[in-house]
């Protein structure tokens, strides 16, 4: 429902009203304007011969409406502000409803066209009854809280709930709530006095005030009795069970306190299912025993019994199997067991359709995500194994450490890669003559201990604790097994990674 301005212009833009989702004209029945009704009859003419209805709808603060007489004819639409009769003086309103909406407005509630309620439309609001209207309306809050404070100084069972000013700005009328009969005279007296206004005080239910405050319900929605909901019925907590709720006062209950009016819109639906249905403390015989009823499911003709001795399992029968069992125990007659009869029913899968992106999962992000790093950083963490040296390209594979009192193990023959660069090697060959005298080290500060190393980058390591020198050896007593390789140490060309700090000694010789 919408009004004129909410249409489009010629080229397809929306017009709107640019009131934020709030109906700024007061004729699409949303937002503002509470229980509005749209006017679908506004732009059709009369039959010939056939007068306007001369009553008009008004509707005044929070919803509240009546209805006017305009004798002197005078050119009203909808959505104008006029001066209407008051008791005393008049009041300010906004005509809500025109036409022949009125006449089914007013046989819904009742209400005939000689009716005593009916009163009369002065004249349409000048500038100056609207700005004494705007005045009086923005008095409202502060006098309601100082009526809250009376009522606390005298101590009245009571709940100041809304303060309405009339037009004028002579008269106020106070809307509260009580559960038992209140003797406010001494109250009027102070609120007259405190305002010097004329007091009016009108009780109204739970329901009515959560009407006139407004709010949203536990569905997302506005509330209904400030909407579009005008009757009231009594809603009972047999409304809950017929439609198999659990009775929780938290989840049942409205913002008025009561039971939700919304129990009663079902209703009628669920009452025509369950005329088909068994008496709920009807008791089925079998042949294992008595058995009672646990709860059911209307729409898909489920019922679930139990044993009375075996209250632990719980079986699922179809209606046609529990009438069935009731007509047998009806001539007498035990049926078989509850076992037997859920064997038969078939439950349906339900088919549901395939998501294979993830995205409508609501539990997705329930699972922690795991990531890769970790794993990476404890595979670089793990200790390489142990791999034999190879002096063919000591640049590119890392090598361990060589043990010189252990036999070398032949290396299969490895194919040269052609796309790679070779580096000039040094024949190694055993040294056969025990009198040949070791070759002298080029590098000063190698410790003639120290093992001989590959030219491979490695971690740095602890330092070593100091040891005693041994004692050189006298050469040519010990011969080298034949097969032994005897490795060559390069000479280094940068020294300044070497942080040996063992003493220097100009004989270098490798331990045999």
């Amino acid at each position: 429902m919408a009004c004129g301005s909410c249409g489009t212009t010629e080229n397809g833009v929306p017009k709107g009203c640019k009131s934020n989702g709030n109906c700024g004209s007061g004729t699409c029945g949303s937002g503002s304007n509470k229980l509005a009704v749209f006017d679908w009859l506004s732009n059709m003419t009369l039959p010939s011969g056939q007068e306007r209805f001369n009553i008009f709808e008004v509707r005044f603060k929070n919803g509240r409406k009546h209805f006017y007489k305009n004798p002197e004819n005078l050119p009203i639409t909808m959505g104008d502000i006029v001066a209407v009769e008051g008791s005393p003086g008049h009041d300010i309103g906004t005509v809500s409803l025109a036409g022949e909406l009125v006449k089914v407005q007013m046989k819904k509630h009742k209400i005939t066209e000689d009716h005593e309620d009916v009163k009369k439309i002065y004249r349409i609001a000048s500038q100056r009854d609207i700005d004494i209207w705007q005045q009086a309306r923005g008095k409202e809050e502060e006098t309601q809280r100082k009526g809250r404070e009376i009522l606390g100084r005298l101590g009245l069972q009571m709940k100041l709930s809304d303060v309405e000013y009339q037009g004028d700005g002579n008269k106020a009328t106070f809307y509260y709530t009580a559960e038992t009969r209140v003797d406010f005279r001494q109250l009027i007296r102070d609120l007259a006095s405190a305002f010097s206004i004329r007091v009016e005080m009108k009780q109204v239910g739970a329901r009515q005030e959560a009407a006139r405050l407004g709010g949203i319900g536990s569905c997302g929605r506005e509330l209904c009795c400030s909407t579009w909901l005008t009757d009231f019925r009594k809603v009972t907590t047999s409304a809950a069970r017929y439609q198999q709720l659990s009775l929780n006062p938290l989840k049942l209950a409205g913002q008025c306190g009561k039971l939700k009016c919304c129990l009663n819109f079902e209703l009628d639906t669920y009452l025509d299912a369950l005329k088909t249905f068994p008496k709920q403390d009807l008791v089925l015989k079998t042949e294992k025993g008595d058995a009672v009823f646990v709860k059911m499911d209307i729409f898909k003709n489920h019922l679930w019994y139990t044993y009375k001795e075996e209250r632990f399992k719980w079986f699922r029968l179809t209606l046609e199997q529990v009438l069935e069992i009731v007509d047998l125990n009806k001539n007498n007659e035990k049926s078989i067991s509850l076992e037997e009869y859920e064997a038969d029913v078939e439950i349906p899968v339900k088919v549901d359709f395939e998501d294979a992106v993830g995205q409508d999962s609501l539990t997705r992000f329930d699972v922690p995500k795991t990531s890769n790093r970790k794993r990476n950083n404890r595979n670089k963490n793990k200790k390489k194994p142990v791999a034999v040296a190879n002096t063919t390209n000591t640049r590119n594979k890392p090598t361990a450490k060589v043990n010189p009192n252990q036999k070398a193990k032949p290396t299969p023959n490895q194919k040269p890669n052609p796309n790679q660069k070779r580096k000039p090697q040094v024949k190694k060959q055993p040294n056969t003559n025990p009198n040949q005298k070791p070759k002298p080290n080029n590098n000063p500060n190698q410790n003639p201990n120290q093992k001989v190393k590959q030219d491979v980058v490695q971690k740095p390591k602890p330092k070593p604790k100091p040891r005693p020198r041994p004692r050189p050896k006298a050469q040519g007593i010990e011969n080298k097994p034949e097969g032994e390789v005897k490795k060559v140490n390069k000479p280094r060309r940068n020294n300044r990674n070497n942080k040996n700090t063992n003493p220097k000694n100009d004989d270098n010789s490798e331990k045999k």
